[in-house]
């Protein structure tokens, strides 16, 4: 049977998502539980792989087992066998044709930034802190040059394997909540060390080192040069998935802002 997971993670004490030798994954962590559960090898795929550092408040995954275990046990038992920072939120039977990676129609992630004179002295992990003050209005001005269907190659970091570098991105949404802004990006899916390459040309923006017309010219000129600037992992989280209704997923709300997602 195959079996989807939902699952919470802080990525600041581990090598990112995908297993590696070291065995400090959250990979590798999650499929040990799994296995103990099981009583059998049990291997994930999941839905977008996260760099070291960057957290999850909900990654999706799914894994295929022979063995028959109350759902509530996958949950609960799993949990028991994990480290602190790492958390399964919920599972549940998925049809055989669903694929966490390639049914997911896109994917939601959010950049925190903590913008005052002085770091956190608690949230340092959680949040990236810039000093300069940041003017938000000009931020989305730059943002709305990304919007919409594009070649990303100036945003892709250089070891990036993806074999296309074109993206849709359907919204990028820049909020100030008191000392924290919020980044919201919502595209089909991202290459690698895209989201904190615009994140870090949106920073130059907004503290008036660069126009927002930068991001249009580092956008055309396809090349990782034009923009060579990369944010911190601290305060970058995948927030949600967003999988067709016949998967029967509990898709996040900011996915009901746009109604022809994936059209």
């Amino acid at each position: 049977m195959r079996i989807a997971i939902g699952i919470e993670y802080d990525g600041s004490s581990y090598s990112g998502w995908q297993k590696q030798k070291s065995g400090n994954t959250i990979q590798d962590h999650v499929e040990k539980a799994l296995t103990k559960v099981a009583n059998s090898l049990v291997m994930i795929v999941c839905a977008g792989r996260t760099d070291a550092g960057v957290h999850a408040l909900e990654q999706i995954a799914h894994f295929d087992v022979n063995v028959i275990r109350d759902l509530r046990a996958w949950v609960m038992g799993a949990n028991t066998y994990l480290p602190r920072d790492i958390r399964i939120l919920w599972a549940k039977h998925v049809a055989e044709n669903f694929h966490a990676r390639y049914c997911a129609i896109a994917r939601y992630y959010r950049y925190v930034i903590r913008n005052r004179p002085y770091r956190s002295a608690f949230l340092h992990t959680q949040e990236t802190w810039y000093y300069r003050p940041l003017d938000v209005d000009i931020m989305q001005s730059g943002a709305n040059f990304l919007v919409g269907k594009h070649d990303f190659s100036s945003f892709r970091a250089r070891h990036c394997q993806s074999k296309s570098p074109v993206r849709m991105m359907y919204l990028i949404d820049v909020n100030r909540e008191g000392e924290n802004i919020h980044i919201d990006l919502v595209a089909n899916a991202f290459l690698h060390h895209m989201v904190r390459n615009i994140t870090a040309v949106l920073i130059k923006i907004g503290s008036r080192q660069k126009p927002p017309e930068w991001a249009l010219q580092i956008l055309l000129a396809k090349d990782r040069q034009a923009g060579d600037v990369t944010a911190l992992p601290f305060g970058l989280y995948l927030v949600g998935i967003y999988y067709p209704k016949q998967f029967e997923m509990q898709n996040h709300p900011m996915f009901a802002r746009l109604p022809n997602l994936g059209s």
